[in-house]
C-alpha cells in the first residue's frame, strides 16, 4: 500500500516527463491510497491551471473528469480523512522540535499516520525530506 501526493497524482493527468515513470509506479502497486488532501490539492491546482490561463476551460473539464476517473480506476482507492487529522497534525508539529514542516507537508504526514501507511510517493521535495524525516519510505519514481 502507498499513499500519493497530489504532486505525483498529476503527473497522471498532465503530460510530464515524469509521468511515464509514475504510470509505471502505479502499475506495480497493488493498493495506491487518494486522500481527500490529496483530492482537494490536485482539484485546486487544475483550476487555478484553468484560472490562469494555461488551458481552456473544456480542457480543465477533461482534467477534472479524468481525475474522478481514478476513483473508480484499479490500483486507487479513494479515502475520506476525519478531522482528527489536523489534531495529528499539531501533535506532529510539537513532538518535532526544530525540525519545520509545511502545513499542507505535515496535513499529509498526519494522513499517513492516521490510515496506518508507511509509503509515500511524491515529487515534491520538501515533502520527500519531511516524510524521511518522519521515517516514512518515499518513492519519487
Amino acid at each position: 500500500m502507498i499513499y500519493i501526493d497530489a504532486s505525483s497524482l498529476l503527473k497522471l493527468l498532465f503530460n510530464e516527463p515524469e509521468s511515464g515513470a509514475v504510470r509505471a509506479a502505479i502499475a506495480a502497486e497493488v493498493d495506491v491510497r487518494v486522500s481527500s488532501l490529496t483530492r482537494l490539492e490536485a482539484q485546486v491546482q487544475l483550476k487555478a491551471c484553468w484560472l490562469g490561463g494555461e488551458y481552456s476551460k473544456p480542457k480543465y473539464q477533461a482534467y477534472q473528469k479524468k481525475l474522478d476517473s481514478f476513483a473508480d480506476t484499479d490500483p486507487f482507492h479513494f479515502v475520506t480523512l476525519s478531522g482528527s487529522v489536523f489534531d495529528r497534525a499539531i501533535k506532529q508539529d510539537v513532538e518535532s522540535g526544530r525540525i519545520h514542516v509545511r502545513t499542507l507537508d505535515r496535513l499529509h504526514l498526519a494522513a499517513l499516520n492516521e490510515l496506518g501507511i508507511t509509503r509515500i510517493m511524491t515529487h515534491d521535495a520538501r515533502q520527500a525530506a519531511a516524510a524521511r524525516i518522519a521515517g516514512y519510505d518515499v518513492l519519487i519514481p
